[in-house]
């Protein structure tokens, strides 16, 4: 490991991306849990995605203050604590999209819960890609690039599918209300909202391996 004499900050790290990665999964399966009428496991997903969105925020405090206290790489500190900022949306947008589900109850038809299922497997997946991706960053920055073209092309497969999406909503369903289109258009956002974030802590990774390896 790079950081031999910040083990404890790299394993703090380690255990923050993945709540990253097991809230993303949360999110998935919540959103298939809602699509089949799952209220039982609904609800528990749910109450997964608060409880791991507190433990995120108490382990990402402890980062800072571990980083900042015991004066751990400084030239780099100010770059990771902006990576956890952005891995943290993540977390953050999978509970808050999720909660949307409960709050809102869109009916999606029954002809759109496949598209709308693989819309959310696409989308989880750009952000289940980064993570591998972040934690090269701490033992081989030369193959964080490798890692994240992974992120790129789900991001694009997501946005390919929420357009096919809307285009059938609004142009081949004239059985449904524009309320309840412009409904589906939302959440179809909502699911994007993920791989959209995921593509940010991509960028970002990108130029944080370059700096390490100059």
């Amino acid at each position: 490991m790079i950081f031999s004499k910040a083990n404890k900050s790299i394993t703090l790290i380690d255990r923050f991306l993945n709540l990253v990665d097991e809230s993303v999964l949360t999110f998935k399966e919540g959103v298939k849990n809602y699509l089949y009428n799952s209220t039982e496991s609904f609800k528990n997903n749910l109450q997964h995605l608060a409880n791991l969105e507190l433990e995120s925020d108490s382990i990402r405090k402890e980062i800072e203050h571990t980083l900042y206290t015991q004066s751990l790489m400084p030239q780099l500190r100010g770059d990771i604590m902006k990576l956890l900022e952005e891995m943290d949306n993540i977390i953050d947008l999978s509970k808050k999209n999720l909660f949307q589900f409960d709050v809102e109850m869109p009916l999606i038809p029954s002809s759109l819960i496949n598209d709308f299922l693989k819309l959310t497997q696409i989308s989880a997946s750009a952000a289940e890609s980064v993570i591998p991706a972040a934690k090269s960053y701490f033992n081989d920055p030369s193959s964080v690039n490798d890692k994240i073209h992974r992120v790129y092309f789900y991001e694009k497969e997501t946005d390919v599918l929420a357009d096919m999406i809307r285009r059938k909503v609004f142009r081949e369903m004239p059985e449904l209300k524009l309320a309840e289109k412009f409904h589906l258009r939302y959440f179809t956002l909502h699911i994007e909202n993920i791989s959209d974030n995921a593509e940010k802590v991509a960028d970002l990774l990108t130029i944080m391996a370059i700096k390490r390896m100059v």
